[in-house]
């Protein structure tokens, strides 16, 4: 059994016992996460929503805040003498499936 559902403007397969990393959710570690958009339900037979399945839910738990490492982004314009370096963390949660019903 298992369900597409749509997080963080992303479409994530997911299983019950899995853990998965999305984007950031509101919530600390222990709390549970409903995810109402399900795409596709795949149970004895495929359930393909229009766009959504109606009553289809998908229950996980928060396991970790954290965030991702470092990606440098260097700027760099030849005969100019411009260099600029930032860096950017995006921040994620892991959460794993409990139930899809």
């Amino acid at each position: 059994m298992f369900a597409i559902i749509e997080t963080g403007g992303k479409q994530v397969k997911v299983e019950v016992g899995q853990s998965y990393f999305v984007e950031k959710l509101e919530g600390k570690e222990g709390d549970e996460v409903v995810f109402d958009k399900v795409l596709l339900v795949e149970d004895k037979g495929v359930k393909v929503g229009a766009p959504y399945v109606k009553g289809a839910k998908v229950v996980a738990k928060i396991e970790k805040q954290g965030r991702e490492r470092k990606v440098v982004v260097f700027k760099y314009k030849s005969k100019a003498n411009y260099r600029k370096t930032t860096g950017h963390r995006q921040p994620y949660t892991k959460v794993s499936v409990t139930s899809i019903a």
